[in-house]
């Protein structure tokens, strides 16, 4: 029997250029406490947010791939036309099918690549992450743009108390190319579908098919739970991470968890012993939560305001809805 041919073992992958799209409306938390029967310092107190971006009716979650796309092939040193694939994590693009991800290889030029888009809530980019990394290590692809991005201010009802004013709107992007070296560890990832109800839309678009007085379906969230979950449960899933990587919390440059919550960013950082040499990410105070765009916003803004970090070793997590959660070590740009 022939053997079959597969491509070269022993190939690795890295994360070589980064870019971002900050929502050009700035949503101070004065502007939401009305509806929500609220004030400034119990949003600052329970959330670390003071304000959050949020896209004008006019901007597109295409519009935001764009920009962070745009940026984030330049900065590899790449042309759009070198791309071989594109994964676009989001939840919020509004058909289901076609995907975003196909839409936007014929904006940015890719030419007929492979194009998908991922539903994994805020785990969305680090499961793209993780599915770029394995494509480029099998040696099916060389040049992965992978995209996190959420238009949440189209699914926010004013008035809902449980993640309304948390939300906000942004896109990063990266692209996972071919290493000589290691550049992406092994993943750690999975889910808890038993709590599938944790982190919810109010009602399917079915439902308002069916009854036209349905109302559109908005995001909501038992906090308590979800609070519980993300500390416990995630420290134990971001120490994994850090023993598959053959690396202990010292060995780190920077952490950037999912931007959830600050009170939740701040245990899970001393429940890792980070030592205070270790950057840890909180774009949440002044970006809000915005989903699977939370970790390469808040990635590309350390780099930007911590240049010494590039080439540094970082921890991200990502963890949200389904309950579902990814992390993984990577080397920075």
């Amino acid at each position: 029997m022939p053997t079959l041919q597969t491509p070269a073992p022993n190939r690795f992958s890295r994360i070589a250029g980064i870019g971002g799209y900050r929502a050009e409306h700035a949503v101070p938390n004065a502007d939401l406490v009305g509806p929500i029967d609220s004030s400034d310092e119990w949003i600052r107190q329970r959330t670390g947010i003071i304000t959050r971006h949020r896209a004008g009716e006019d901007v597109a979650v295409l519009d935001m791939c764009e920009e962070a796309a745009v940026e984030a092939i330049a900065n590899a040193g790449l042309k759009p036309e070198d791309i071989g694939a594109v994964l676009i994590a989001t939840v919020t693009f509004g058909t289901p099918t076609p995907s975003a991800a196909s839409a936007l290889t014929t904006r940015l030029g890719t030419g007929p690549v492979p194009a998908w888009d991922i539903s994994a809530a805020c785990a969305g980019y680090c499961y793209a992450i993780a599915q770029a990394d394995g494509l480029v290590r099998s040696g099916t692809l060389d040049n992965i743009l992978v995209i996190g991005v959420e238009k949440l201010s189209d699914f926010i009802d004013p008035t809902d108390r449980t993640i309304s004013f948390l939300l906000g709107d942004g896109a990063g992007a990266v692209v996972v190319t071919s290493s000589d070296t290691p550049g992406i560890a092994q993943s750690v990832w999975g889910s808890k579908g038993e709590n599938w109800e944790t982190i919810r839309m109010t009602n399917s678009f079915l439902d308002l098919r069916d009854d036209r007085e349905t109302p559109f379906p908005t995001l909501r969230q038992d906090g308590p739970s979800v609070f519980r979950w993300a500390v416990w449960d995630m420290a134990e899933v971001a120490k994994e991470a850090l023993e598959v990587a053959g690396i202990e919390s010292q060995d780190l440059a920077a952490f950037v968890p999912h931007q959830a919550n600050m009170r939740i960013i701040d245990e899970l950082a001393k429940q890792l012993k980070l030592p205070d040499s270790v950057v840890v990410a909180r774009d949440i105070a002044d970006n809000g939560n915005t989903s699977a765009a939370s970790i390469p916003l808040a990635t590309e803004r350390l780099l930007r305001e911590h240049p010494e970090l590039h080439g540094g070793l970082a921890l991200q997590i990502g963890f949200g809805a389904g309950l579902v959660y990814a992390a993984q070590v990577i080397v920075l740009p």
